[in-house]
């Protein structure tokens, strides 16, 4: 490696810590500037605004004690209910019991007559109606009226325990407006009715429903109706407001739909489920968009000013998706990381536009996908929620769509073992590109034969100014020995959109969560042989062998082309050293399937490469070369132009 590659890299490492400490010191200054903003509005009595500039405070610095306890001492002082504080605040936890300080019981509403018509709400018992199919399985909180909890009964998390989207408290998910006595209300805080007497509703062959009002004075109510049908993921939600005319502000033509969640950690390898763990939302009759993959932020917001179909919570292989019958007029996401709460990936919050006709009554249809990022699944469910999978962009997509997938699916029908259907697979994939490899394995090995000329070319033009020269003679060899020098190049970039398809493909297959493999438990996740004791910066605290195996069989094949012209150089023996032992580095943490296959690929290229070499003729090869030489060569129009030209600058092409 040369002295500039060197202080490139230098410079790049410079300009990305000096970013991260910018980066820091930027969202200490915000911090700071709405704390003093917060404290100057709590100085002078306006709690109400001082606790929104403490509530802002925290998307810089979330769960910073000091905004924290601003926010739940001015809750206090107003006498909010607990369920406001939850919607309005992101909990932090007991370091001795692990549970979220924000759910403790005990404190009611002091003031029922802030609600208004609603007052009769404010008090009552939370009491849960179990919602379940062969698929799923919702508790219904009757205070919120909300989905207090899912859980997907097909699948556990990485320590087996039921998986479960989302629980308790830290959950809101109710809708906020003003009456019109100008009351603010929160769906959440309050207490819906059970319509009939049912706590558990068990769907087997026919469609069952949970039914819950909020009443707002003698038949008047907002009605949530949650409507699971046998084998599926998907929840109808409809909501009625009824006869509410003359108690919702009557200026309104939308209504806020407030949704926030925290994301708990489900997978055994957390970098990879937080490189995966996003907000996806699909625009009204128009793409699907998301907040960035790993991003970087503290806090990233999203402002969706026009109108969307759905929008969804998703993690690395299961998703949570709130979609509209028809459509919500816009939208707010937000995405918080939780670096103090361990076993939460992300807290996301939404804040939906809900069209709204306040003269009349209104239904609202929605539906709620609580499921695996599983893509026959989300294909049949439509509203092109299968794109919550991201499978890469243009071509790279369309090879795992329309090929890898459809492969991996008609293997999966007859071979149990996911690791001989990888194997196969990868087999596959070579032989259709064997074409391509041995083409450029041919040139490879054809250049190899003519490397001691092209030595003697650089010994007879050694000084920089001769370096057209250099060139020109030996792309001349080249072309009389019958050999294209981009023969090798064109092949191998070919088959690049395929290598992209599979970093993409393998990080997101459900199908290989917690499938076992040799050594490896769970193909989805990193393969363990050795857990250090300690963490090495951008490798880990472990050791992967897929990932080792990689890094040895790169290495072997990268060495099988070394002796290729130009490999012999300083700088690309470096590289060739480098860049195998920088992936291992990057990808120790990766899929242990994602590893595995790149093995299988670099071990059966090896192959290919050896049985390729008995196809190649040196003696014919350098015949070909010295019958061409005693022909006269013909110039292209080209090569013409390239000579005239150099010509004028007063250099002239080497002599045949």
């Amino acid at each position: 490696m040369d002295r500039n590659t060197i202080t490139g890299l230098i410079l790049i490492f410079a300009v990305f810590i000096g970013f991260s400490i910018y980066n820091t010191s930027r969202m200490n200054k915000a911090y700071t500037s709405v704390i003093e903003v917060a404290d100057s509005l709590y100085a002078a009595g306006d709690l109400e605004n001082a606790r929104a500039e403490y509530i802002n405070a925290l998307r810089f610095k979330p769960n910073h004690p000091e905004a924290v306890e601003k926010v739940n001492e001015i809750n206090r002082e107003l006498g909010f209910t607990q369920a406001t504080r939850n919607a309005d605040t992101i909990p932090v936890t007991d370091a001795g019991s692990g549970t979220l300080l924000s759910q403790l019981p005990g404190e009611a509403v002091a003031d029922s007559s802030r609600f208004g018509a609603f007052g009769a709400s404010v008090t009552g018992t939370n009491e849960f109606i179990t919602l379940e199919n062969n698929r799923i399985e919702l508790k219904i909180a009757t205070r919120g009226g909300r989905v207090y909890s899912a859980r997907v009964k097909e699948y556990v998390t990485h320590d087996s325990l039921p998986l479960i989207l989302f629980s308790g408290d830290s959950t809101i998910f109710g809708f906020n407006f003003y009456t019109a006595d100008n009351k603010a209300i929160q769906t959440n805080d309050l207490y819906f009715m059970p319509v009939g007497d049912r706590n558990h509703v068990s769907v087997t062959d026919s469609p069952g429903s949970v039914t819950l009002r909020l009443h707002a004075g003698i038949d008047k109510y907002i009605e949530y109706k949650y409507t699971l049908e046998p084998d599926r993921f998907m929840v109808d939600f409809d909501v009625t407001f009824k006869s509410l005319e003359d108690i919702i502000a009557p200026n309104l033509s939308s209504i806020a739909l407030d949704w926030r969640m925290y994301l708990p950690q489900q997978e055994k390898g957390r970098q990879n489920e937080e490189y995966y763990t996003t907000i996806k939302y699909k625009f009204y009759q128009d793409d699907v968009e998301s907040i960035r993959l790993r991003q970087s932020k503290e806090v990233e917001t999203a402002d969706l000013p026009t109108k969307l179909s759905w929008v969804a919570f998703q993690d690395q292989f299961f998703s949570s998706v709130l979609i509209s019958k028809d459509h919500f007029l816009n939208g707010t996401v937000v995405s918080t990381k939780t670096p103090a709460l361990e076993k939460y990936i992300r807290y996301y919050t939404a804040e939906l536009g809900v069209p709204f006709n306040p003269g009349s009554d209104n239904v609202v249809g929605m539906k709620l996908y609580y499921g695996p990022n599983h893509i026959t699944t989300l294909k049949k469910e439509g509203l092109e929620l299968d794109k919550l999978i991201f499978l890469g962009r243009n071509i790279i997509g369309w090879i795992n769509r329309f090929m890898i997938i459809p492969v991996f699916n008609f293997l999966e029908k007859y071979i149990g073992s996911y690791g001989l259907i990888i194997l196969i697979l990868t087999i596959l994939i070579k032989i259709f590109l064997f074409p391509l490899t041995f083409k450029s394995y041919q040139s490879t090995a054809k250049m190899q034969v003519l490397k001691p000329m092209v030595e003697e070319i650089n010994k007879k033009y050694p000084k920089q100014e001769d370096a057209m020269k250099k060139q020109q003679a030996t792309m001349d060899l080249y072309k009389r020995a019958g050999i294209n020098p981009m023969g090798g190049c064109l092949p191998m970039l070919l088959q690049m959109p395929i290598l992209f398809a599979m970093f993409r493909f393998f990080p997101v297959s459900i199908e290989l969560r917690q499938e076992a493999f040799l050594w490896a438990t769970d193909l989805s996740t990193y393969d363990s042989i050795l857990d250090l004791p300690f963490n090495i910066p951008l490798y880990g605290n472990h050791v992967s062998l897929f990932t080792l195996l990689m890094t040895a069989s790169t290495l072997l094949t990268m060495k099988m082309t070394s002796s290729s012209p130009g490999q012999d150089q300083p700088g690309m023996k470096m590289m060739m050293y480098v860049m195998p032992i920088m992936f291992m580095f990057i990808l120790n943490n990766f899929s242990a399937g994602l590893t595995y296959y790149y093995f299988l690929a670099n071990i059966l290229t090896y192959l290919q490469n050896m049985i390729s070499k008995r196809f190649i003729d040196e003696e014919k090869v350098l015949a070909t070369l010295e019958e061409n030489r005693k022909k006269p060569m013909k110039k292209s129009k080209w090569q013409q132009r390239l000579e005239e030209a150099a010509r004028q600058r007063g250099i002239q092409p080497p002599k045949k």
